[in-house]
């Protein structure tokens, strides 16, 4: 599933100026994706003791399940049980593309292998997808999703994000540095490029994208490249913490 989606398109937003001089954390976030990695991922979570922030939708997994079924129910419980924290994704995946008269959208359905699929939704229905995943957690968790959504692709408008509002979700986007490039084609972004990049780019206060598997990537991001990149922020003095200790997302949470 190709995203490169907005490696660029999120830089305009200053994360950076939310970070204080003495703050030294960063804020790793996953999207959800066909979870072959998934295990690997948190195993690496432990070692280094960081809690971090997942964004879900119901996506088609390896096992030929979904994101969100029974078979993953245990699974986030447990990610909930470490202190993690978890926002919306949209149900179906639905990446924006443009807003429509009548208060509607033009969205592109892209999910696991199949077929991507353009068709409208309201802003109504919208909303509806994002807070049918925050009540699909709280039945596997017994605990509330946070107030954040990330809309796939990082796609939004005024009005889509006015939408999300209004159902309870501020969007939450990634730093330009924090673009992992666990989509990119491993050919022509091997791993070891993209480990380099990210020790040499990454600052205090980013926010971090990659994902808990990406069908089309040969050579898996992760954990090749978590790890060690974890490692290096570590020596650099970094810590790693979830969303709600983001100083731009920190009131959201008081308030809920």
């Amino acid at each position: 599933m190709m995203r490169r989606r907005a490696a660029l398109g999120l830089a305009l937003l200053p994360w950076r100026a939310f970070a204080q001089p003495d703050d030294k954390r960063i804020y790793l976030s996953f999207d959800t994706g066909h979870m072959g990695v998934a295990n690997l991922i948190v195993d690496t979570l432990r070692r280094f003791e960081a809690r971090a922030t997942f964004f879900l939708a119901n996506e088609p997994t390896l096992t030929g399940g979904f994101t969100l079924d029974e078979e993953w129910a245990p699974w986030w419980k447990a990610r909930a049980a470490e202190g993690h924290d978890f926002g919306s994704h949209t149900w179906d995946h639905d990446i924006w593309l443009e807003d429509l008269p009548g208060d509607r959208f033009k969205v592109r359905t892209v999910a696991g292998l199949n077929a991507p699929v353009i068709h409208e939704l309201s802003a109504a229905q919208y909303a509806e997808n994002l807070q049918r995943v925050a009540s699909r957690f709280k039945a596997m968790t017994g605990q509330a999703m946070g107030p954040i959504f990330r809309a796939p692709g990082g796609k939004t408008s005024p009005a889509l994000l006015a939408a999300a509002a209004r159902a309870g979700f501020q969007h939450v986007g990634w730093a330009p540095a924090g673009f992992s490039g666990d989509e990119l084609p491993s050919d022509k972004y091997p791993n070891a490029e993209l480990l380099e990049r990210a020790l040499k780019n990454l600052r205090p206060g980013d926010i971090v994208l990659a994902h808990l598997g990406i069908w089309s990537r040969l050579d898996p991001w992760a954990p090749a490249v978590l790890e060690p990149l974890m490692r290096g922020l570590k020596e650099r003095g970094m810590s790693f913490a979830p969303i709600r200790e983001h100083p731009r997302y920190a009131p959201l949470y008081r308030k809920a």
